[in-house]
């Protein structure tokens, strides 16, 4: 893909019960990817009662829909990890995980890793973002 921009949007939603998740990423053309790219996904984060755990479902435009589930954290971790337990319209055996690593308190690093069929993990793409409005949202539990 090559170097791009990133927007993305975090919002409660449908009551508090949901955060809705909105990401656009441009890639320029370059050599890398002479046409250029523009990629989109928009997702849901809900709790799961049954299971207590999270689920994260994303959609995105060429069609693939990741279903994750965030793995427990390590003791005082900064990260939150989320790995696929289904992903739609790929070829089976397919895995994805999605690490955010809080680096300030606006701003986090995401790595998205990839694995196919009977693969090892690998880095498909990393960001790093900073909030740009002055808006604060406390998700911390009770």
């Amino acid at each position: 893909m090559g170097d791009g921009t990133v927007e993305r949007t975090y919002e409660v939603v449908l009551g508090g019960q949901f955060i809705q998740v909105k990401n656009r990423s441009e890639y320029p053309p370059q050599q890398a990817n002479q046409s250029g790219e523009v990629h989109e996904d928009v997702g849901l984060i809900s709790y799961d009662k049954a299971r207590n755990l999270f689920v994260m479902r994303e959609f995105h435009n060429e069609g693939y829909v990741n279903q994750y589930v965030l793995q427990p954290p390590a003791d005082m971790s900064s990260e939150l990890v989320f790995v696929t337990e289904s992903i739609e319209n790929i070829s089976p055996g397919w895995r994805a995980r999605t690490i955010l690593q809080v680096t300030s308190e606006d701003s986090f690093r995401e790595t998205f890793d990839l694995a196919g069929p009977e693969k090892e993990w690998a880095c498909f793409i990393t960001n790093e973002f900073t909030r740009i409005n002055e808006s604060k949202m406390d998700l911390s539990a009770d």
